[in-house]
């Protein structure tokens, strides 16, 4: 259950608002309606995400943001506000706070925020530890592994974790960059700070300057006010950046600056801008080989690979396959509402056959499949999805790599939900849906996600959002993405 907490006077209109946005038994709703009350709830319940109006009976939202950061500045804290207050909205931004929202309030882009916020919140505070045993990893976001070559990233994040020094960590798609980095912030002097993930990789060239650095007014055709970038938002904290190999070169430059001196200036403005970030970064791409080709620069590659962890794929880690499949399979059963408690012989002999090009991530959507399919307590082969063979090449991300297609029975996955707890059917249902549809519409063109985007009657941009919020790397060349554009 999410904890929201609103602190508005307004108690006709926005608490109305916003407990139909977010209902029980999904959410928990508190409202406060001065900033001395809701500063009084963060400290004795803290919340997953606030919701603050900047003008308040007692104090401005601006002091109650300051001593709400106080508590615990790693709860994301969003602003309602009037139009005319934008300006001070944006003063909020550049003291960390999350996002603001102008009333009157727009449900459904206020459900997006918050997900979103939630999702952050998850990030930050979900448990990344190291989990040599089964037993020790009942729960989502542990690193489990005995292998050598991961009790090698285990020594090497208590090394590096109390350094303020960059980190690239490698290795192919699906290994587990995420959790890693996660696990240095959590270890980190930087632990009670923001943690922000991006993934460079999901969002557009066009749009991923102003998303890292934000922009002034005026600085491109739909830029109306300044925005906020995440390196300003995130001062103080840590700065997660997935798959930075595919960022543009000319913004690579501006990485390097921050690296450097930590100041950069939004796009379309001269002001130099000081923050103070920890920089994780994450690459399944060769670096140095693409620094010797000129596709990444040679100095911000050396300014980032101070400390490198290396991430084995699934394929050389041994035994650990035994372990992630009984830590998965455990997680998903309770999950799905299963009695699947082990795996056959028969079963695990498969796995094993199996070259895992996706790694941890294939491995997980196999099992959640197998769950969907099973019955009974133990996993049997029978219960399997067909596992498709494909080079380690194609799963990292490769050109014209094609979608897996392997999905359980949609009839199959909602009448499993039926009988359980669940209390987000209709979301999860849906993200079923795309799971199957998006990568079929992408495979039908091709790989090409504006063909796929017309095919489907959505903006490129909504394609790209749900293909990250699924976890679906599928790329295709940029040849056949301009010449469609053309």
């Amino acid at each position: 259950m999410a904890h929201v907490l609103l602190i508005d006077d307004d108690t006709v209109v926005i608490h109305e608002q916003v407990r139909q946005a977010f209902r029980a038994p999904a959410f928990r709703v508190e409202t406060a309606e001065t900033g001395s009350a809701g500063l009084a709830r963060t400290r004795s319940d803290p919340p997953d995400v606030i919701l603050l109006d900047l003008h308040l009976p007692d104090q401005s939202g601006l002091e109650t943001y300051e001593q709400i950061r106080q508590v615990d500045a790693r709860i994301p804290v969003i602003f309602v506000t009037m139009a005319k207050s934008a300006d001070t909205a944006i003063e909020a931004m550049k003291r960390g706070a999350y996002d603001y929202l102008f009333k009157p309030l727009d449900l459904q882009q206020l459900r997006r925020v918050v997900n979103d916020a939630l999702e952050v919140v998850q990030r930050m505070r979900a448990p990344a530890v190291v989990a040599d045993e089964v037993a020790d990893a009942d729960f989502e976001g542990a690193i489990v592994g005995s292998c050598p070559a991961m009790r090698e990233v285990y020594k090497a994040i208590g090394r590096v974790a109390g350094q303020d020094v960059p980190v690239l960590i490698t290795g192919e798609s699906g290994t587990g960059k995420e959790l890693v980095a996660r696990a240095i912030y959590q270890h980190g002097k930087r632990a009670n700070a923001p943690f922000l993930a991006l993934n460079c990789a999901a969002i557009p060239e066009s749009l991923l300057e102003s998303e890292l650095f934000g922009h002034e007014k005026g600085a491109f055709t739909g830029a109306d006010r300044r925005r906020v970038g995440k390196f300003e938002q995130c001062h103080g904290g840590t700065i997660f950046l997935d798959e930075i190999g595919d960022m543009p070169l000319a913004l690579q430059a501006k990485i390097l600056r921050l690296l450097q001196d930590q100041t950069f200036e939004r796009l379309g403005g001269n002001e130099t801008v000081r923050t103070d970030v920890r920089l994780i970064a994450a690459t399944h791409r060769d670096l140095k080989a693409s620094s010797a080709q000129g596709e990444f620069r040679s100095d911000l590659y050396y300014r980032l690979a101070v400390f490198t962890i290396h991430l084995p794929p699934l394929r050389e880690r041994g035994d650990d396959l035994l372990l992630l499949a009984q830590h998965h399979l455990r997680l998903y059963s309770r999950e799905l509402g299963r009695e699947v408690r082990e795996l056959s012989p028969e079963a695990l002999e498969r796995l094993w056959a199996h070259d895992w090009p996706g790694n941890i991530r294939e491995l997980q959507s196999v099992l959640k499949q197998a769950l969907l399919a099973a019955s009974g307590p133990v996993l049997l082969p029978t219960f399997l999805p067909e596992l498709r063979r494909e080079t380690p090449a194609a799963a990292a991300g490769a050109p014209n790599a094609q979608p897996n297609l392997a999905q359980p029975d949609l009839e199959q996955f909602i009448r499993a939900r039926l009988g359980s707890k669940t209390e987000d059917l209709y979301d999860v249902t849906h993200r079923e849906v795309d799971r199957l549809l998006l990568p079929l519409a992408l495979n039908a063109t091709n790989g090409n996600q504006h063909q796929a985007a017309r095919l489907l009657g959505i903006a490129r941009q909504t394609l790209r959002l749900k293909l990250r919020e699924l976890g679906l790397h599928i790329t295709q060349s940029v040849e056949s993405e301009e010449k469609d554009e053309t």
